[in-house]
């Protein structure tokens, strides 16, 4: 067996692999005696079909396989010795002849190998890369404390609609006919639900205005949702289809007004968002309210210095050669249902990720990057506690993140997310400490505009 490699420009190499009858003769004679061990052909008891018979029947394809193994094993195991950083799967080569797979002779094997460029990717404490800190101001203290009110609300009985408090209507639905009339066999609902405010016309919407407990209100349910049957059909109860058959008048009469209040600013409010006795007034829910938005806000301001950090180096490597014909085939390769428009219109998007991917193996290297069990269990949690907090829970028990992180490293589509979240985190942290911080306080609204300019 012989094996060579070229890589004269460093980035396309071109690996053959030849092989002689005695690299893979002595695996298939193996193979072929295991199936003359087994084979059931007519004519001969189990395991005494003549030998040449197995062959003829067999052998070609035992050879393929046994040669596909053996190549597999020494490709890979080649590139592993000699430390190749392979880009994407290796690819038969054009120069590439075909085999005779049916003889004795010699076999070569010729495979395009996408090599990574040498990149130098090192940050040192001369390189100065900003920082920011966004500012905890009342404007977004105050939002977080309407959101908790919100949350906590509730609806309360009135006798009078009034569409700027958004107020909710219950009530029967009858259907008229074109007389103004209760349709015979028509459409009744009963309690059925209505957010006027909601209503897209607003000749239709201006009709509730006013109302009050007990009145009866005439209008168009096709005319107040135009173009979208789905509300239509679901108010009135009947399939979307249908709806086309029931575009005339209905009555609504008012059986109850529902008008929400917000939570009031006061101790169980504190109870329900941090636990009971865990705040004792506005002013220290304010404070937990600005310290939990300052925690969220870094994670945020460490994902602004990952970014800078990027486009520091990727700057200071300046232009990185690719080889850009092999990877396209090779992304071709792998998105065959796709075609080559697809490798066209991402290929360059492709190559920028690349180039970040090398960097940033780079630094994980250089600075012992190692994520650990401990490190993804730590991820998964945080993970889930930023997914509670979307939904204003706050103060949620231990046991319970401990239970969501098991959960979601149970499922491998999410464990490599977390892993390369895990990355992110603990490298973030390290080079917080080998570069210089150019650290700034920034508003939120100034923050948001810089990440949109990205």
């Amino acid at each position: 067996m012989k094996i060579s490699f070229e890589n004269p420009d460093k980035i396309n190499g071109l690996l053959t692999i030849t092989l002689e009858k005695e690299d893979y003769q002595p695996e298939v004679d193996k193979t072929l005696k295991d199936y003359r061990k087994k084979a059931n052909i007519p004519g001969f008891r189990v395991g005494q079909a003549p030998m040449g018979m197995i062959k003829r029947q067999f052998g070609t394809s035992v050879k393929v396989d046994t040669v596909n193994k053996l190549l597999g094993e020494q490709l890979y195991g080649y590139i592993r010795e000699n430390k190749i950083q392979m880009l994407g799967e290796p690819l038969p080569s054009d120069k590439q002849t075909p085999q005779d797979f049916e003889g004795d002779g010699q076999l070569e094997f010729i495979f395009d190998i996408a090599v990574a460029p040498e990149i130098k990717a090192a940050l040192t404490g001369r390189d100065k890369i900003d920082y920011y800190h966004i500012s905890v101001d009342d404007k977004l203290v105050d939002q977080q404390v309407e959101m908790y009110q919100q949350r906590s609300g509730h609806y309360d009985k009135v006798e009078n609609y009034d569409a700027e408090q958004r107020d909710l209507l219950k009530g029967d639905l009858r259907e008229l006919d074109e007389q103004g009339n209760v349709k015979e066999d028509g459409i009744t609902v009963a309690d059925a639900v209505l957010m006027p405010q909601y209503i897209k016309v607003d000749e239709q919407k201006a009709l509730f205005d006013g109302a009050k407990l007990g009145d009866i209100i005439t209008w168009n349910p096709t005319k107040a949702y135009p173009e979208s049957d789905i509300e239509v059909s679901s108010l009135l109860k009947i399939e979307k289809d249908a709806v086309k058959e029931h575009t005339g008048d209905f009555t609504f009469q008012i059986t109850e007004i529902s008008r929400f209040v917000k939570a009031e600013v006061d101790q169980k409010l504190f109870d329900q968002v941090y636990g009971e006795g865990a705040v004792k007034d506005e002013k220290e829910f304010r404070q937990r309210i600005s310290e939990t938005i300052s925690t969220q806000l870094q994670s945020d301001s460490d994902y602004k210095f990952l970014l800078d950090v990027r486009a520091h180096l990727e700057k200071k490597a300046g232009d990185v050669q690719f080889p850009e014909a092999l990877l396209k085939r090779v992304m071709l390769n792998n998105n065959k249902d796709k075609g080559e428009k697809f490798v066209e219109d991402n290929f360059e998007g492709s190559i920028r990720e690349l180039k970040w991917h090398l960097i940033k193996e780079q630094l994980v290297a250089a600075n012992n990057i190692k994520v650990e069990d401990a490190d993804l269990k730590q991820v998964a949690k945080e993970t889930a506690r930023a997914q509670f907090a979307q939904y204003g829970m706050a103060n949620v028990p231990e046991e319970y993140l401990e239970s969501y992180a098991n959960d979601m490293l149970k499922k491998r589509e999410n464990v490599d997310s977390l892993v390369d979240r895990a990355v992110d985190v603990k490298l973030t942290e390290v080079l917080k400490t080998v570069v210089k911080l150019n650290e700034k306080t920034v508003s939120l609204e100034d923050f948001q505009k810089m990440l949109q300019e990205k």
